[in-house]
């Protein structure tokens, strides 16, 4: 009987930890890497497909956070999704015809703006975001569908 009862809080005592450790995890994930600049500019992209990109979702330049998105509209008569995010104000001088695309942060993280410099010597402005060749995102199942076709093509 003593020795039931021992099990028993241990037991009781791992699962604890165990929801506490996934607590932990959860708001140490979650909460990252806040971006909060009172003096920003406004930059807007239009893709065919945004996949899972999220409003808050970061936008970084060599790895470095520079922004947020803030919103991501439909745009009914285009029929493609518009994008809009800030960019810090101490990074006013980020070259117009810079490339833009949505990558994924790992195999199957969250996903994101990346943006490559161009060579322009006008830089984006507020209200801007002429971008030329924006890169849709990756969509994983598309990918599938496409290698399965291929591969039933070659039987």
């Amino acid at each position: 009987m003593r020795q039931t009862r021992a099990v028993e809080l241990g037991t009781g005592l791992f699962v604890l930890i165990g929801v506490a450790a996934l607590f932990f995890l959860t708001t140490q994930a979650t909460g990252g890497d806040d971006f909060s600049v009172s003096d920003v500019y406004e930059v807007q992209v239009r893709f065919d497909n945004v996949g899972s990109l999220k409003p808050r979702a970061p936008v970084a330049m060599a790895g470095v956070t520079i922004g947020r998105v803030t919103s991501i509209e439909f745009d009914p008569y285009e029929l493609n999704a518009v994008v809009t995010f800030v960019i810090d104000s101490r990074y006013d001088q980020i070259p117009d015809d810079s490339d833009i695309a949505i990558l994924t942060a790992g195999l199957l993280g969250s996903q994101y703006l990346g943006m490559q410099p161009g060579g322009s010597p006008d830089y984006l402005v507020d209200g801007g975001g002429d971008f030329l060749l924006p890169q849709s995102a990756i969509v994983l199942e598309n990918l599938i569908g496409k290698f399965l076709v291929k591969d039933s093509d070659d039987d």
